[in-house]
């Protein structure tokens, strides 16, 4: 279920979005992109480098060992399900239940630390308009909206007389999943077009789907756009319809851990996961003052809760420091995610270093990740250092 839930979610992340120009996105997501980067290519950097000098001479784990570092922090359940086939494929059954177990230790260690570094902002007076659990009514402490705070759960688009509005926007969804599948096709094609030593690494055979399907909805969102037809897609509705795709997925990927296999690795994993959460911490409470002009706490525990396990942990440490969204926070956030999530936490790059790790590749990947952190480092005290700009 993962493995196929993992493509709905992925394939309706931009279906019914609004145009909006590269210039506003770029203008207010730079730093933010510079600073997610700068966490996700730490990942590979600290989680590759641990494997090779410490737990595969003490434990002899294999080399991807250190991809389920950013696999299950960045990416999450969903890339963790995305990426199983590619485990068995390539030999390492134990993968998928590893990358699940990762992924919900950040998904509830994110929790946790991100509200104990909440609560230090406060006593620190980096953040001021939150609202404690004593601020809020009965029904909220629990989950629930009041019924007449319930918002909507999306809009409508088409008569119900001719077809029903949600059926639609699965029907949308599974068009862009077929695109992506499409793409897919076409890719293992051109591995026969590859230097004989690349072709019989069948990098693109083992490509998972799901950032594939990102494109599809993409290609499909743009195509309902030049047609006038994207008042057929409401994002609202797609958010639905991927946020009930990624809940199952979740409780499905939990479900199917091995304990065998986390048993067995217990001791490597547990320094795996210590060593991710001192990086992401680390991040925060650093880098992420001297990155961001204003609201940079804001702007830190949201890029935290997403490098611990899924976009909607960010999201909900967000909505904890800024309610009412008086900062651009939430606005950066989200154009951020246009430029990151092609990449990391699921895009093309998680996709294939696992098996060019796999194969043999891990020190070369190790060595890239290091180049594109310095290169992240470098814009960041280039372009976005708010202590040289205060100076300036």
């Amino acid at each position: 279920m993962p493995g196929f839930l993992i493509n709905i979610v992925f394939a309706g992340l931009f279906l019914g979005t609004a145009p909006t120009s590269l210039k506003k996105i770029w203008h207010l997501a730079a730093p933010q992109f510079c600073f997610g980067q700068i966490i996700a290519w730490g990942q590979y950097v600290v989680g590759l480098g641990l494997v090779f000098f410490l737990l595969a001479p003490v434990f002899n784990v294999p080399d991807v060992f250190g991809n389920l570092l950013e696999i299950g922090f960045e990416g999450g359940h969903g890339t963790v399900g995305g990426l199983a086939e590619t485990f068995r494929e390539l030999g390492w059954q134990a993968g998928a239940d590893l990358g699940y177990t990762v992924a919900t230790c950040g998904m509830i260690l994110g929790i946790v630390i991100g509200m104990i570094l909440i609560n230090i902002a406060v006593r620190r007076g980096y953040v001021r308009d939150v609202r404690t659990f004593d601020d809020r009514e009965t029904l909220e402490r629990i989950g629930f909206f009041r019924r007449e705070k319930q918002p909507l759960a999306g809009k409508q688009t088409v008569s119900p007389d001719s077809v029903d509005s949600l059926a639609l926007h699965i029907a949308l969804v599974g068009i862009a999943i077929l695109i992506g599948y499409g793409i897919k096709q076409l890719l293992i094609l051109t591995d026969g077009m590859t230097p004989a030593s690349f072709r019989e690494l069948h990098i693109m055979q083992s490509l998972p789907l799901f950032p594939l399907c990102m494109i599809g909805g993409v290609l499909l969102q743009l195509f309902l756009r030049k047609t006038r037809l994207d008042m057929l897609a409401d994002h609202g509705q797609m958010k639905r319809i991927t946020g009930a795709a990624l809940d199952f997925l979740v409780v499905a990927a939990i479900a199917s851990i091995r304990l065998e296999f986390v048993i067995a690795y217990w001791a490597p994993l547990s320094l795996l996961v210590l060593a991710g959460i001192v990086w992401n911490v680390f991040a925060v409470m650093y880098i992420g003052p001297r990155i961001f002009e204003n609201a940079w706490f804001e702007r830190s525990i949201a890029e935290f809760g997403q490098a611990m396990g899924v976009t909607a942990t960010g999201l909900m440490l967000l909505r904890t420091v800024d309610p009412k969204s008086k900062t651009v926070a939430m606005e950066a956030f989200g154009y951020k995610q246009l430029l990151h999530e092609p990449v990391m936490g699921g895009g093309f790059w998680t996709s294939l270093a696992v098996p060019l790790v796999m194969l043999g590749k891990g020190m070369m990947i190790w060595f890239v990740s290091i180049a594109i952190l310095v290169i992240a480092s470098v814009c960041w005290l280039r372009f976005f250092n708010t202590k040289k700009n205060l100076k300036s």
